[in-house]
């Protein structure tokens, strides 16, 4: 199984220098991922919960965050060999074929090692602050997958669909990769079934360890019926994690707790089948950089210990 980590590009500690420490960091220490997530505001009174969270509140830690596709940019220029991620961007929040243009020159700018994670976000305010109705988010994500298909496929690009047309045009370059892995986030059956249907991989966060594994069988039984071979496609989950200095009692939230909890959890989501697994560590809003990676090295050294345990 694979490790990422989420990169520093969010909280207010967050920078450029930070991105790229980290990202080197990672790569040294025989990571095989960086990623970073896609906020646009933290709104004072906010209308829509966060759904990644029991209270419904967004972390303070993520309510300064800097442009995802920039910040993957820093880590490229700083690594060589890591896989640069997301997890993921609003995709109905950006124009296609703008997005397109953007994700094939990160792609070039890293020499092919782009992973795009891709959902729907929930915030009603975000949506409203960059301009896109908060409705029909399902066939908007659907048309944004089109127009990456067009684009990236060899030869003339074209497209007319429900909001966007193209007309029989040259866009270049394409992709190194030709077309870079897309996940997406999904979590509703409809949203299994497009992961199931056109990505190549589900990337769930906040989900219980025990909701996991049948969600994911569901997606590969719906491939396999959609003619794909579910062995095409991997489940990458994003581990948001706490760590807490003494083990947490009663029903705690997933990936929180002493560095033992969370490594267990860690191991119980390796067993429900994730190929690969992104650890993020929350509650870093202020703290320096080292600790945050001296957090991200004991949570892994306790993984793999239970890991060559098995």
């Amino acid at each position: 199984m694979r490790l990422g980590i989420s990169l520093p590009h969010v909280g207010r500690a967050a920078s450029p220098d930070a991105i790229s420490t980290a990202a080197r960091w990672a790569e040294t220490n025989g990571y095989d991922s960086v990623w970073v997530l896609d906020r646009v505001l933290a709104a004072d009174e906010p209308r829509t919960p966060y759904p990644a969270s029991i209270d419904g509140q967004l972390p303070d830690e993520m309510k300064v965050v800097l442009d995802p596709i920039l910040s993957l940019t820093v880590a490229a220029l700083a690594t060589e060999r890591v896989r640069l991620a997301t997890s993921v961007l609003v995709a109905p929040w950006y124009p296609p074929v703008l997005l397109a243009r953007s994700l094939t020159t990160l792609d070039h700018i890293s020499a092919g090692r782009l992973t795009i994670g891709l959902g729907m976000g929930w915030s009603v305010d975000e949506y409203e602050a960059v301009g896109v109705p908060h409705r029909h988010l399902g066939s908007r994500l659907d048309e944004t997958l089109d127009v990456l298909d067009a684009v990236w496929s060899p030869g003339t690009v074209s497209h007319c669909g429900a909001r966007i047309r193209i007309v029989p045009s040259t866009i270049e370059p394409k992709p190194l990769q030709g077309r870079p892995p897309v996940l997406l986030a999904a979590y509703t059956p409809a949203g299994l079934d497009r992961v199931a249907r056109r990505a190549d991989g589900w990337n769930p966060a906040g989900l219980p360890i025990d909701a996991v594994a049948p969600m994911w069988h569901a997606v590969c039984e719906l491939a396999h019926g959609h003619g794909r071979d579910p062995e095409d496609l991997e489940l990458v989950v994003r581990a948001n994690i706490k760590l807490h200095d003494r083990p947490l009692d009663g029903d705690r939230p997933v990936y929180h707790g002493s560095v033992e909890q969370v490594a267990a959890d860690l191991d119980a989501t390796r067993a429900a089948g994730a190929h690969e697994i992104v650890l993020g560590i929350m509650g870093q809003d202020s703290a320096d950089l080292t600790a945050s990676l001296e957090e991200y090295a004991a949570v892994t050294a306790a993984a793999e210990l239970l890991d060559a345990a098995a």
